[in-house]
């Protein structure tokens, strides 16, 4: 399994958890996604897959959803 480390900025709230999820789940490949949401300051979005996913399809489904990743760990 792969595991790559999205920050993104712009989340507040369960909400935005549940958005950022449900967005990432739908990129082909991804298997998991767990958010680790600190309010008004940069989160962190892990996204496993059994192979590398394309970093622009996360962070399309992540702009789609209306948050931004700032980098990628």
């Amino acid at each position: 399994m792969v595991e790559q480390s999205y920050l993104v900025s712009g989340m507040t709230c369960d909400h935005c958890v549940s958005a950022v999820r449900d967005a990432v789940s739908k990129v082909y490949g991804v298997i998991d996604v767990q958010v680790d949401l600190v309010p008004g300051a940069i989160s962190t979005v892990i996204v496993a897959s059994e192979q590398p996913v394309a970093e622009s399809s996360v962070r399309q489904a992540v702009d789609e959803a209306g948050y931004e990743v700032v980098a990628v760990q």
